[in-house]
């Protein structure tokens, strides 16, 4: 764990993978993405989190963004090690307010199965599992991962992968939930704990990412905005409901896929009224 805070620098990113066309980058284009992504105060929280183990560098991020998480159910929660699978309607924030909400539960002893490319995030890399979307899991990845299945560490997972998208009819959900939760719950004899997480980021996120699939560009460009999406939320309170665990043997090993949408569906469910908020 290094005490130095990592920090984040556009510019130097540009100049060292672009190197050969770097000259030709406007240097308003540089400040634009530099102002885009928050880049000063992302490097702010940053250092707070520098030289902390992962679930107090997640306290401490959620602290200098002044972030309360409030949970309601988590007397549902008896002694067991469960997987937790949430909904994923922010793209980074909620999975912050997660590390610290069950990470000091749990006594810093959780997992988190996350896109290999978080693991830039150094702060946060103790409870990250990382997980290769886009290539074959190396061996020594699936042997860790295996290993935290064994272990009474609790694991946290976004079945969804990606964060919500707009629907067709307007409402924001996850997309369709990948069926490997609920292959490593029944493998591993894990009570699944439903997990909703009451928040959203702008609808102007969301028509961004709904217009650029249309357009048919295939990567994520909305993915810069996240960084300005989570510091809107500076102040602000962000629920959780944690619902009532399923024990493993409810599962249905031989159907992973439909166990996966029925838990989405389930979740989704779990929203609270206006009135119940």
């Amino acid at each position: 764990m290094s005490g130095q805070p990592i920090k984040i620098d556009v510019d130097k990113v540009l100049r060292d993978r672009l190197s050969g066309h770097y000259k030709y980058i406007p240097r308003f284009v540089v400040r634009w993405l530099e102002r885009t992504i928050c880049q000063d105060r992302l490097n702010a929280i940053l250092e707070k989190m520098a030289g902390k183990n992962s679930v107090d560098a997640a306290t401490a991020a959620l602290d200098e963004m002044n972030i309360t998480v409030k949970a309601r159910g988590l007397d549902h929660l008896y002694d067991g090690r469960f997987m937790f699978v949430s909904n994923h309607p922010l793209g980074g924030l909620d999975g912050l307010a997660l590390i610290s909400l069950l990470g000091n539960r749990y006594d810093k002893k959780i997992k988190f199965l996350v896109n290999d490319l978080l693991m830039a995030v150094e702060p946060l890399r103790g409870v990250f599992l990382p997980v290769n979307k886009y290539g074959k899991q190396s061996r020594t990845v699936a042997t860790q991962i295996e290993e935290a299945l064994k272990s009474d560490n609790q694991f946290i997972t976004f079945p969804a992968g990606l964060c919500s998208r707009m629907q067709p009819d307007g409402s924001i959900a996850d997309l369709p939930w990948q069926k490997a939760a609920v292959v490593h719950a029944t493998n591993y004899q894990r009570d699944i704990v439903p997990v909703y997480f009451d928040a959203h980021n702008s609808r102007f996120f969301y028509r961004f990412a709904k217009w650029r699939k249309r357009l048919g560009i295939k990567f994520n460009i909305e993915l810069i905005f996240l960084p300005k999406e989570m510091l809107k939320k500076c102040g602000n309170t962000l629920q959780v409901i944690i619902g009532e665990p399923i024990p493993w043997t409810a599962i249905d090993a031989s159907r992973p896929k439909q166990e996966a949408a029925r838990l989405r569906e389930i979740v989704i469910n779990m929203a609270p009224t206006p009135s119940n908020r």
